[in-house]
């Protein structure tokens, strides 16, 4: 296992890494998120990274191509690859959910590279901030990853 952070605020989420590609043969990233109301990830898509969602708690609401839906404690959101998708938190409270992207390397060079590290015992949302939107812009397009603008 790679010594480096483990956890990250990334758009004001918790991310904790349970596995990065270079834990696992280059096969996928594995992350639990602890996301807040209205804090999510706004319409993109990448291929070449398949990408998968489950809720562990709470409820969150999804586009995939164009079709929208809230998914809630038990549901499992697969996203075909290359598809538009989007997702966020909605509800009284933070949803926790589990994201696994194979093979995960534009993933994990995504998320930690706009990410913040956390402490490893951190189990608290992070502090909200306002996202540097030109950094999250550029660090997607360096890893392959396009957003969209938000309709």
């Amino acid at each position: 296992m790679s010594q480096r952070p483990r956890k990250y605020n990334v758009l004001n989420i918790l991310m904790n890494f349970h596995a990065f590609p270079s834990d696992v043969d280059g096969k996928y990233c594995f992350v639990e998120c602890l996301v807040p109301v209205g804090a999510g990830a706004p319409p993109n898509h990448h291929a070449g990274e398949t990408e998968a969602f489950y809720v562990v708690d709470g409820a969150v609401g999804f586009l995939v191509d164009g079709r929208e839906w809230v998914a809630r404690a038990g549901e499992f959101v697969p996203i075909p690859d290359g598809a538009v998708h989007a997702f966020k938190a909605v509800g009284d409270g933070p949803a926790r959910i589990l994201i696994l992207n194979a093979p995960g390397h534009m993933h994990d060079a995504f998320f930690t590279g706009i990410g913040t590290p956390l402490p490893d015992d951190q189990t608290a949302l992070p502090a909200p901030s306002q996202p540097d939107i030109a950094a999250v812009l550029a660090k997607a397009h360096e890893t392959g990853m396009t957003i969209l603008p938000l309709q």
